[in-house]
């Protein structure tokens, strides 16, 4: 399979099939992980983002910090530093000192991750969830970095055609 670039994709049929493919995920994950999560409004991030923390072990509840901006969980096979930059520009993302964490010895997961692009570092994996069904998702994701491209190699995701509506 060729994994060079480009996006691939899955299909979740239930929420519980969306969960399993954050755990696969987060089984994966080392120290400098970096999950780019973007998708439709309602598609399910911070679900998956709950069920990429506990397959990581990391104990108590896992919530939006849509408010908080970072939150910051140990206790887990790793750190995990769970992200939501909805509301703050590039500008501001910039100012938060998030190399510390991109870079530390965590796993980091930003949702609405495209809305700060150009402070990402270059190797992530791009996942966006698109809603298809009440409860069915769209799973799509794109390797940047070949740590990644080994993931999609090792879960056997399909070559995308096309790519999301981001």
């Amino acid at each position: 399979m060729d994994t060079e670039s480009g996006w691939y994709v899955t299909e979740a049929y239930t929420e519980s099939d969306t969960a399993a493919f954050a755990a696969e995920l987060a089984r994966r994950s080392v120290p400098g992980s970096l999950l780019a999560l973007d998708g439709d409004l309602g598609a399910g991030k911070t679900r998956f983002s709950k069920a990429f923390a506990d397959a990581l072990g990391v104990p108590g509840i896992v919530n939006s910090p849509t408010f908080t901006i970072i939150k910051e969980y140990e206790g887990g096979r790793l750190p995990f530093y769970h992200m939501d930059v909805y509301r703050l520009s590039l500008e501001e993302a910039d100012e938060l000192g998030m190399d510390d964490y991109f870079f530390g010895d965590g796993v980091t997961l930003v949702e609405w991750a495209s809305l700060i692009e150009p402070i990402l570092p270059a190797e992530r994996l791009r996942v966006y969830l698109e809603t298809t069904g009440p409860t069915s998702r769209r799973l799509w994701c794109k390797p940047e970095g070949e740590l990644y491209r080994a993931w999609i190699r090792e879960l056997g995701l399909q070559r995308a055609e096309g790519e999301p509506s981001l």
